[in-house]
């Protein structure tokens, strides 16, 4: 909240009288943060206390029982718990808003979205959990039933192995991380201990997978759909977690494989990679996947240098699909197909399976590789290999194209801001840091490299302008592109 009846989401102002609460104009995601009420826990939120105990009242008396975009399921289970959370900061909720509370978490347990499943499901559980937790009584006492028992599902499913949340989007793990740390709160605040240890037990693992798949400037990575400024930061959950004696660990140098969730990070020297060798995420959900297999993102002294262009916009527009293609990630494509048939807003048809994946130390070269059979359907079948091989002062990509036929390749390699690409005099490419901070030599086998604009979305509502290499050629099958980035060490 920037004024009492005033919101900036996703980077885009609205005002309650310009816009009320489900405009058509706004995007669906945009109304959905007006009925959020995430300014409630937000940082110095004391100091808004008034415009939000007015807002409150404002949404009871303007949203009636089951109209409008604010009482589908998503909505209404992350107001739940955000008033709940409000309440017991301190703030008195009138007999008002605590009848709207119950008739909210009533009509919520009539319809949890059995249909969506995944996070969906899961954040209706927890409003269930806080709504049950806050109320006394039978009733109280069935939504906490309920809440719990979905959650004593979807924590082991949702959560893998290795600590990673299965959507397999950064964003995502991150809001899963936030939502872990709020049911051992909502738990120790009412001498419950159901649900706290299921959640401190599982949460190291995610706090390291989590660290594993950040950048040296501690913001998460863009696989699938991921942005900044939609879940809370690292640090803020680090601190969160902190006051439950967790603690992150550091992730050092050398080779870090996720196996279950398929993900790999390589830090050598200066050097952090983070390679996708994973699945596009949930078979039955693959809702916030992109046609990312075989990407990679790459910080160089603290400074992210190669990057996924991230995600701006949800919706069913040509500008979603576009950030949700192969090209707009670095990796290869084939023939100018998507190596995941993404379409729709949120729908994947035929999906990329990535197979012979592995991560290694190897004398003193951090190695990744694996395969993936996304362009298996095209004439000649073929399947992209790529393998990274980082040491302190070099980075090389080969990518291999097996099978048969005559097929044309593009490696794509999307530069962060700030980064320059330049052919100097001589003709030899080189990439330089900001304000000169470093230079990397840039040479290619088997291809051709060109510079292309690009764009960067760190934000939702929010698109830099940017630049990538791409690393083409065309032949039959099987052809080979070896891309190599060299730099000193400072």
């Amino acid at each position: 909240m920037i004024a009492s009846d005033t919101f900036c989401f996703l980077n885009q102002k609205g005002n309650l009288a310009d816009v009320g609460w489900d405009h058509p104009d706004q995007a669906k995601l945009w109304r959905y943060n007006q009925h959020y009420f995430d300014d409630l826990n937000a940082v110095d939120a004391g100091q808004r206390g008034d415009w939000h105990r007015e807002l409150i009242a404002r949404w009871i008396v303007e949203n009636p029982p089951t109209s409008g975009s604010g009482w589908e399921p998503y909505p209404t289970s992350l107001r739940i718990v955000n008033w709940v959370k409000w309440a017991l900061a301190g703030n008195d909720l009138t007999a008002e808003m605590r009848q709207s509370l119950a008739a909210q978490t009533r009509w919520l347990l009539q319809r949890l979205e059995w249909h969506l499943l995944g996070n969906h499901l899961f954040v209706n559980a927890k409003a269930l959990v806080y709504a049950g937790s806050f109320f006394e009584g039978d009733e109280a006492e069935r939504w906490l039933k309920t809440g719990r028992a979905i959650l004593g599902e979807a924590i082991p499913e949702q959560i893998l192995p290795d600590g990673a949340q299965f959507e397999l989007s950064p964003m995502y793990h991150a809001l899963a991380v936030e939502d872990m740390l709020d049911l051992a709160n909502i738990d120790q605040a009412y001498g419950k201990v159901d649900l706290t240890q299921e959640a401190l037990a599982r949460l190291p693992d995610m706090l390291e997978w989590l660290a594993a798949m950040s950048h040296p400037d501690g913001y998460i990575s863009f696989f699938n759909d991921a942005a900044h400024g939609i879940a809370p930061d690292n640090e803020e959950l680090i601190g969160y977690a902190e006051k439950f004696e967790l603690h992150s660990p550091p992730i050092g140098q050398g080779v870090r494989h996720f196996e279950s969730s398929g993900y790999a990070r390589l830090a050598a020297g200066p050097a952090v990679l983070i390679a996708d060798l994973a699945t596009i995420g949930p078979d039955y959900l693959p809702g916030h996947a992109h046609a990312d297999t075989l990407s990679f993102e790459l910080s160089l002294f603290g400074v992210r240098m190669i990057v996924n262009s991230g995600t701006s916009v949800y919706g069913l527009g040509p500008e979603r699909l576009r950030q949700r293609g192969t090209a707009a990630h670095s990796t290869l494509v084939v023939d100018g197909e998507n190596s995941s048939e993404v379409w729709s807003g949120f729908r994947v048809g035929r999906r990329a399976q990535p197979h012979d994946v592995e991560a290694l130390e190897q004398d003193d070269v951090l190695l990744a590789r694996g395969s993936h059979d996304g362009y298996a359907h095209l004439p000649g079948r073929p399947i992209h290999r790529r393998e990274w091989r980082l040491t302190d002062e070099r980075l090389l990509i080969r990518d291999r194209v097996g099978g048969s036929g005559q097929h044309e390749q593009s490696a794509y390699f999307h530069l962060a801001p700030g980064i320059e690409a330049i052919f100097d005099s001589d003709g030899n490419l080189e990439l330089r840091g900001p304000e000169g901070g470093f230079v990397v030599a840039v040479s290619v086998e088997g291809g051709e490299c060109d510079i292309i604009p690009s764009t960067w979305h760190a934000e939702f509502g929010l698109s830099h302008n940017s630049s990538a290499l791409r690393v083409r050629s065309e032949g039959k099958a099987p052809t080979e592109l070896a891309t190599s980035l060299s730099w000193k060490s400072q």
